[in-house]
């Protein structure tokens, strides 16, 4: 892995990266795990800076490549490849509105551009082809097939109407596992199953699950839990806000469907 050609590659767009090699875990009972490759956004001196952190066994066998840096996106593609256990992972790094960030994305991205349009759920997409979007305005946060904040995407659907006298929500939040929610105005969701959310199962438990959990320790029923839906086909309306993003404005009903990033069963759409 060279260090030096990483960092000028991220320096190219604008960001600051910082390696770290760690040393292998210890064999001791109570040793915490040392992950033996991650890749971040940390805050540093008050400036967000990439990270990566290595363990030193490990690192003989990793290989990081850029494959595609966009100095005008502020955006690289990066392939990392182990030796030791096979395959490959492909991660995007870039600016988004205010913040940097590392996404995961699907094999098949080839260079940036692919990669951003692996990241769109599939919903968006369909929706970007039906309203003949021109390439270049692919990309764009708001253009005719869907408007974005963040991992969320709102694809406008102004010929639906929530049944009559359906629960409409005032001020609901959206939230991918344990990631700070972005607040709707309104929103009217179907289907889905639900699940109790706390700080302890921040993706979410079936009710059965919850229930043998209280009869197992009592104390955990004070975890402020709240009922949520997992997965469920949401619409929103109104203003959406989150502190990392510019409010915007659904002045109609559209379609929120999550990123297309790869996640673990671990993760959940939850609303």
């Amino acid at each position: 892995m060279d260090i030096t050609a990483l960092t000028r590659h991220f320096a190219r767009i604008g960001a600051d990266l910082e390696v770290n090699l760690v040393p292998p875990r210890q064999n001791t009972r109570w040793a915490v795990p040392t992950p033996e490759f991650a890749l971040d956004v940390i805050q540093k001196h008050r400036t967000e800076i990439f990270e990566i952190t290595v363990r030193e066994d490990v690192l003989p066998a990793v290989e990081l490549t850029p494959l595609n840096v966009r100095p005008d996106l502020r955006h690289l593609l990066l392939l990392l490849k182990r030796e030791d256990v096979g395959g490959h992972e492909k991660f995007l790094c870039g600016h988004d509105e205010r913040h940097w960030f590392v996404a995961a994305v699907q094999p098949a991205a080839v260079d940036v551009d692919s990669a951003m349009e692996t990241l769109k759920p599939a919903v968006a997409r369909l929706s970007q082809m039906r309203k003949n979007v021109r390439r270049q305005e692919w990309n764009k946060r708001h253009n005719p097939g869907f408007i974005r904040q963040g991992e969320w995407f709102f694809i406008p659907q102004p010929d639906f109407t929530p049944p009559a006298h359906s629960l409409i929500l005032r001020n609901e939040p959206l939230q991918l596992g344990g990631r700070k929610p972005h607040m709707v105005e309104e929103l009217f969701r179907t289907g889905g199953q639900t699940v109790y959310v706390s700080r302890r199962a921040p993706n979410g438990i079936s009710e059965a699950q919850y229930r043998r959990l209280i009869a197992r320790d009592p104390a955990a029923a004070n975890a402020q839990w709240r009922t949520m839906r997992r997965n469920p086909e949401v619409y929103a309306r109104g203003r959406v806000r989150h502190s990392d993003h510019a409010t915007i404005v659904l002045p109609f009903w559209h379609r929120v469907a999550a990123n297309g990033e790869p996640r673990s069963e671990q993760v959940a759409f939850l609303d």
